[in-house]
């Protein structure tokens, strides 16, 4: 395994390349609300990703809310997208964008204006729609590592000062799907987030989208973290079996 370090214009990316590359990559955005976080958070599971997968994975280090608000942190995951495809030596058919949280804002954000292939939306327990208005985000608004009040602050960052969600913002208010490819979706069943993930899942169904969805039963926003866990460590192995699956 080596770790390499590469700019992208000034988009900071980490690079995992596995010993026995097969040619794929994962083009990966971290979580943190839009205004937390960093390479260093994810770097365990990206070398975990890459060693297991054999994949080519690259971390995107976006900017930041509420300096950098929406576009910026959309654009450099996308600047991300294209430097693989221009730059790394991918198999372009078997590219994967991957996004934890808010970091799946993002990812979605990219696949559904992106004319950059790719293969697979992988999706962690996205932020989707800046409404919070789904039964989950009503409910459980004080559970552990995200509460509603996280919710509302993120959002507010991210959009900064504006009348109105821009378009292309949350991905759970789009209509037009057509771009986004077959999607994986993963919810934790007591997460203020998890109704808006499985209507975006539903959207796509709906739109004539490949998707495969899967609620983690007594998990939380985050609880991935907790790794003795049983259902994490399901969890984990689904994910790695899912990228081999395409990549």
């Amino acid at each position: 395994m080596t770790v390499e370090k590469h700019v992208a214009g000034a988009v900071p990316l980490r690079v995992f390349r596995p010993n026995r590359w097969t040619g794929g990559a994962v083009v990966h955005a971290h979580g943190g609300g839009f205004i937390l976080s960093d390479l260093d958070a994810t770097h365990a599971r990206d070398v975990e990703i890459a060693r297991e997968t054999g994949a080519l994975v690259v971390s995107v280090g976006y900017r930041l809310a509420p300096e950098c608000p929406f576009p910026a942190p959309v654009e450099d995951v996308h600047t991300g997208l294209e430097w693989v495809h221009a730059q790394a030596g991918v198999d372009p058919a078997r590219v994967v964008l991957h996004g934890v949280s808010a970091g799946g804002a993002l990812a979605a954000s990219v696949a559904l204006s992106t004319t950059q292939p790719v293969r697979l939306l992988f999706l962690v327990s996205p932020v989707l729609d800046d409404r919070l208005e789904t039964a989950s985000s009503l409910r459980f608004t004080d559970t552990p590592v995200l509460t509603r009040r996280d919710l509302e602050i993120c959002w507010s960052a991210y959009l900064g000062d504006v009348d109105r969600t821009p378009e292309g913002a949350a991905p759970g208010r789009s209509r037009d799907l057509a771009r986004v490819p077959p999607t994986y979706v993963s919810v934790a069943e007591f997460d203020p987030l998890r109704d808006e993930a499985i209507d975006f899942a539903r959207s796509l169904l709906d739109a004539g989208i490949g998707v495969e969805l899967h609620l983690f039963p007594g998990t939380f926003h985050g609880s991935l973290a907790v790794r003795g866990a049983a259902v994490s460590e399901r969890q984990l192995s689904e994910e790695i079996a899912v990228l081999r699956s395409v990549l």
